[in-house]
């Protein structure tokens, strides 16, 4: 049975609800991604979801034209 996982990261420059769901709906697009979370007023992406591949989240935030960190 593979377990639902949880990771935060930092998202520098989302200033609008419009970058937030920009993050979220590339993100959401990924394999194993079950729910992306953006929060322009903390500045992070919460990503849940199974097998989570690091470098495709952080390529997927950068599609969308953000900057990524770890939180």
């Amino acid at each position: 049975m593979t377990q639902l996982s949880e990771r935060t990261y930092t998202v520098t420059g989302m200033t609008c609800g419009h970058c937030e769901l920009s993050v979220q709906e590339e993100v959401e697009e990924l394999a194993g991604v079950t729910t992306a979370h953006a929060d322009r007023t903390t500045g992070t992406l919460t990503v849940t979801g199974t097998d989570l591949d690091d470098a495709a989240i952080r390529a997927a935030v950068a599609q969308a034209g953000y900057e990524t960190g770890s939180a």
